[in-house]
């Protein structure tokens, strides 16, 4: 990730020290009527990456920036799902934006999917890595504590509480 930014391979790896970083086993029964539910709501994931493995049975749904349409990701055998997460995004000062996506379920299968979240260590300050910044490509974000918007999201991700999720838009500086 680093060298597609032209910075040194292993730029990122500080970040990493000590890290966070989680597996989680998603199980989406069949549904009936999956056109009227979702298995996970549209979504942003909030780390630096997303290694997904997923069944034969399909159901991670993309939106496409051009039309903002749904676009399924079809299983391909033997392979994973990479999504740009959050952390990237604001680190690469939006040369990468962080993929939305959502759960589609199935009438007839169950299906499996297992994401591994690759996280920071708790202490990290985020903001645009600083040789991304120069004057004609201001630092779109204000810094911020990666531990604490890790903390908000996860309390308060896909739960109705009457308040929007932290997101990283809200350190989005003005003019952006």
């Amino acid at each position: 990730m680093a060298m597609s930014l032209d910075l040194p391979a292993k730029r990122l790896n500080g970040y990493f020290k000590d890290s966070l970083s989680r597996v989680r086993l998603n199980r989406y029964p069949p549904c009936p009527s999956p056109d009227l539910a979702l298995g996970v709501g549209p979504h942003k994931d909030q780390g630096a990456l997303t290694v997904l493995a997923q069944d034969d049975v399909g159901g991670l749904d993309v939106k496409r920036k051009s039309d903002g349409q749904w676009v399924r990701v079809k299983p391909v055998p033997d392979s994973y799902v990479i999504n740009i997460g959050d952390l990237i995004q604001v680190w690469s000062n939006d040369k990468y934006e962080s993929t939305e996506h959502r759960v589609s379920l199935n009438s007839e299968r169950e299906r499996f999917s297992f994401p591994f979240f690759f996280d920071p260590a708790h202490c990290i300050i985020m903001k645009p890595l600083e040789e991304l910044v120069t004057e004609d490509n201001p630092a779109k974000y204000n810094e911020f504590s990666w531990g604490r918007f890790y903390r908000s999201r996860r309390s308060s991700n896909f739960q109705k509480m009457g308040v929007e999720n932290l997101q990283i838009s809200h350190f989005r500086k003005n003019n952006y």
